[in-house]
């Protein structure tokens, strides 16, 4: 909600979404409250790091990869906005969708083992 303050300016303005990730965050509590998030995200990626060595099976193994790597994606967003480089965004984007393809064939490999057994 806050983070949108300066976007919706610079989107009033007629500048656009990254007019507004270019200016970033000027006021110091978004600054403030976006490495907050960023601690927060990191504090994520521990407990998921976690989750990946200690997972009993595959699929938990999986799972938490994918969420290590969908932190790794909002971490990105927030580093973004922090630098005001709007080309990041497009990196994050691209990593996501690869992310979410890899996710749905594991889908497919789990449902397809467990026809054979």
């Amino acid at each position: 909600m806050i983070g949108g303050l300066w976007t919706l300016a610079a989107a009033e303005a007629g500048k656009g979404i990254e007019a507004a990730i270019v200016a970033g965050p000027e006021h110091w509590f978004v600054k403030n409250v976006m490495m907050l998030a960023l601690f927060f995200v990191c504090v994520a990626m521990a407990i998921s790091a976690y989750r990946l060595v200690k997972g009993p099976q595959l699929p938990d193994r999986v799972v938490s990869l994918d969420l290590l790597a969908n932190f790794i994606v909002g971490a990105i967003g927030v580093y973004a906005i922090l630098s005001g480089r709007a080309e990041i965004v497009s990196v994050a984007i691209v990593m996501a969708l690869i992310l979410f393809v890899g996710t749905a064939a594991f889908a497919l490999y789990l449902e397809k083992g467990e026809r054979r057994q």
